[in-house]
């Protein structure tokens, strides 16, 4: 997938051209390249060679909130519970105040100032609620629906959650864009999410619809 998705960033470049990065699952861990800098110089023919795998998350910043450095480049990951990876595009309005609630009744450690690695711990909170250790679609529905409870401000999300698939949501005000797109293989269907369908475009999938405001998609890692 790693192919899909840095072709998906190149032609999602006006979007931001502080740093990239893109994530895969490869043999249940999470394969990462992330830098400042522009597509084409973040990612060299020895990155691709190692984002292996036909799951993925790709992310190109402009930084809304928090700083420039590479630290703070997307997609962030965190161990527990499962493994998840997150990209995010928007801006959460009460940062601060979740950033108190982590810290104090979730007791996670945030290590950067960018917001979306709240969302990141916030998602992974929810999910670490959900009594099996196999969560189904409805426990990642219902992890999310209490992520919009909790989180106020504009996000467009896609997150990675290893062992089981992908889940892409948008705030209920659908304040950012985000749409999703199938291409049928040879393997079976294949699926897209992105912010713009100019990167289903560019990979031959065919446009399906937006991601509607505040509903989440999941899809299975056997897709």
């Amino acid at each position: 997938v790693g192919q899909s998705l840095y072709d998906g960033l190149t032609v999602l470049q006006h979007r931001g051209q502080d740093a990239a990065g893109i994530v895969t699952i490869h043999e249940n861990t999470f394969r990462l390249r992330k830098a400042n800098g522009l597509v084409k110089d973040v990612f060299h023919t020895r990155h691709m060679l190692r984002l292996q795998g036909n799951i993925g998350i790709g992310h190109i910043r402009y930084p809304t909130a928090g700083t420039s450095s590479s630290s703070e480049a997307q997609p962030f990951y965190i161990n527990s519970p499962y493994g998840i990876s997150l990209a995010h595009n928007g801006n959460l309005t009460n940062a601060e105040e979740l950033k108190q609630w982590l810290f104090k009744e979730a007791r996670r450690h945030v290590n950067t100032t960018s917001d979306s690695e709240l969302l990141l711990n916030i998602l992974g909170h929810e999910l670490q609620q959900s009594p099996e250790l196999n969560i189904t679609p409805e426990d990642v529905f219902t992890a999310v629906a209490n992520v919009h409870k909790r989180v106020r401000g504009a996000y467009a999300t896609v997150a990675l959650i290893i062992g089981h698939g992908m889940v892409a949501f948008r705030d209920p005000n659908g304040i950012r864009p985000l749409v999703f797109g199938k291409r049928e293989t040879e393997k079976g269907a294949e699926y897209m999410v992105a912010s713009e369908s100019v990167a289903l475009d560019a990979n031959d999938f065919e446009f399906v619809r937006d991601v509607a405001p505040g509903e989440a998609i999941f899809i299975t890692e056997d897709g």
